[in-house]
């Protein structure tokens, strides 16, 4: 039976402790237990659970939902408690490392050690990603010590650390690839996405508030570039990983999230490290339930859908006409990775025979997502029942973060492209970028204020800048980066604009939203259509109730129309510190323009 990352946890658990000042009775004592690799994988188990499954972008301007998230509408306030705060796991992890000492083997210590250790630079790159300046633990804490009253550390130092805890587990990890246990090649990952992240942040934060602690003399953001490049490439030269390439370029995207068919194990190929689930041990998730529509109405924005290439690989944008075509001439001869996105015209259930077009009882913009959402067969549609393993990391993303890496150091040529986004295309038969002509013409959409990235205007490499970050945006769709993204090139902005969909030249009336004969849609002012006068499978929804255009009855589909984004450059970039925690600690400053009555 594989190893299960959700398994039992033996009674070494009873150790964990609830906060960082506090530690529990239990049947075993510390100083008693972690003397072998049985026990201490024991104890580590648990750790698996605090790392967060690819999927779902639940705050994203290339997704939307019926309800808005409080960081889009701008509701977030000052917690008095929780808000992520929490530093329970890392007292798990230093507590590993402190009494890895009863362990004789010096080998498997050194092992659990670099493992703890990766979670611990985990840990503390999503609090740095959260509250920018965080303190800074590595024992274990007593109640009488006077570290729980210290101030936060700076950026600089906690990412220092993060680095150092990173290369002792590289050294240190196994580098036999596992699905689901850190290997080497997880810890390289996390690298370059951490890496990465820190120095786009750097690079386009630089003079704003959001950096103001930075010492003077603190590492330029090309020292974080480079070594998510590096990271990335020794990913790409030495550990064998590669793209999912399935039954063919037709479907090979689609059935990279949904796993074997018969067991719904990861593809290894490409896959670094999946939370494992299981149907027959009743290890289950959400994902079908989730993206057929029956949880929020989850739907693609058009700002997404526009940002598809065409599958010549010429912009759709530049199409004639573009701006007003119907949704199914707007579908034509994409990107295939649309088609195995979302409904298209000619979409069918995986088993299905029926032809499906976009349901507006399940989507908001028509724009129907599909990844994730297994077949009839698996009987799949209902609340907790999925069974695919989800991914942490994945291949694909480790050439995306090379490329951006190396476009953000101003030093990309075709040759990183050839090893790296043409992979991705291959996968699905798209031609390649090439980079003389993205450095030539740089596409007007992506650097628009509405649909775009403004703030890489002027960038010597604002061409290839924008064509990786398309790439990234359609290869990772739906995975749970884009807000992050958004937070590292300080792109907030993009939720201050309404999430359209698609295109309708007159919306009163009858619609066959796939050309295929069928009425899909009906929509109408005034009173209902009668029962008796509504084809079989079609949804009514009414004009300014259940549905909205930007021209009332004609225009773009209008998702939340009566909900504004809000966010706030001088503030929302970080999370408030709660409450509580500034009360019990007076050294810990508040994040800047959050106000919580305590002060500084």
């Amino acid at each position: 039976m594989k190893n299960k990352i959700f398994s039992v946890i033996a009674a070494a658990v009873c150790l964990v402790a609830c906060d960082l000042n506090y530690t529990p009775l239990s049947k075993l004592s510390p100083e008693s237990f972690f003397s072998n690799e049985s026990e201490l994988q024991a104890f580590s188990n648990q750790f698996y659970s605090d790392l967060t499954i690819g999927g779902f972008d639940e705050i994203s301007d290339m997704l939307t939902k019926n309800q808005l998230t409080d960081e889009i509408i701008g509701n977030r306030s000052v917690p008095n408690s929780g808000g992520g705060w929490s530093f329970t796991a890392l007292r798990n992890y230093n507590t590993l490392i402190e009494y890895s000492v009863n362990c004789p083997d010096e080998k498997v210590r050194t092992q659990y050690i670099a493992l703890a250790r990766f979670f611990r630079a985990n840990f503390y790159f999503e609090k740095v990603k959260r509250f920018g300046d965080v303190p800074w633990y590595d024992k274990q804490l007593g109640s009488e010590d006077p570290d729980l009253y210290k101030a936060r550390d700076s950026r600089e130092f906690v990412m220092d650390k993060v680095i150092e805890d990173l290369d002792f587990a590289i050294a240190n990890l196994p580098d036999k690839k596992d699905l689901y246990r850190v290997t080497k090649w997880t810890a390289l990952a996390l690298k370059s996405r951490a890496c990465l992240f820190e120095g786009t942040f750097r690079k386009y934060h630089a003079g704003k508030s959001t950096l103001e602690t930075l010492s003077a003399d603190a590492k330029p953001y090309t020292y974080y570039l480079e070594l998510s490049a590096a990271a990335s490439e020794e990913i790409m030269n030495t550990s064998g990983y590669s793209i999912f390439k399935g039954n063919g370029k037709a479907t090979a995207y689609r059935d990279l999230f949904l796993g074997d068919p018969e067991t719904g194990n990861a593809f290894a190929e490409e896959i670094i490290l999946a939370r494992d689930y299981n149907k027959a041990l009743n290890i289950l998730h959400n994902s079908t339930f989730f993206t057929i529509g029956n949880y929020g109405n989850q739907s693609m924005t058009r700002k997404m859908a526009c940002s598809y290439l065409m599958a010549d690989g010429t912009r759709y944008t530049d199409q004639e006409g573009w701006q007003t075509k119907s949704f199914k001439d707007e579908t034509k001869n994409r990107d295939p990775r649309m088609e195995q996105s979302i409904r298209i015209p000619g979409y069918k259930r995986i088993d299905g025979t029926e032809e499906l077009a976009p349901n507006f009882t399940q989507v908001i913009t028509g724009y129907q997502p599909i990844k994730y959402m297994l077949g009839l067969n698996a009987d799949c549609d209902r609340y907790s029942v999925s069974y695919q393993d989800l991914h942490i990391y994945r291949y694909a993303e480790i050439l995306l973060n090379y490329a951006e890496a190396k476009a953000e150091l101003g030093t990309i040529t075709q040759s990183d492209i050839d090893r790296s986004i043409k992979l991705l295309r291959d996968r699905v038969g798209m031609p390649n970028m090439n980079l003389t002509e993205a450095l030539a013409h740089p596409d007007p959409y992506l650097l628009a204020a509405e649909t775009g990235y403004p703030n890489v205007a002027g960038d010597p490499m604002e061409g290839a800048i924008l064509e990786i970050r398309r790439e990234r945006a359609i290869e990772l769709f739906d995975e749970d980066v884009r807000h992050t993204d958004l937070i590292r090139w300080r792109n907030g902005q993009a939720y201050n604009h309404k999430f359209l969909g698609f295109y309708v030249a007159n919306a009163e009336g009858q619609h066959d939203l796939d050309g295929n004969g069928t009425i899909d849609v009906w929509f109408y002012n005034g009173e209902a259509p009668a029962a008796s006068a509504i084809p079989t499978g079609c949804v009514i929804r009414k004009i300014d109730e259940q549905a909205y255009f930007t021209e009332k009855t004609h225009g773009y589909v209008v998702a939340n129309p009566h909900v504004d984004g809000k966010w706030d450059d001088e503030k929302d970039y970080y999370y408030p510190v709660p409450i509580n925690e500034r009360s019990l600690n007076p050294n810990l400053t508040q994040n800047k323009n959050w106000d919580d009555g305590l002060g500084k």
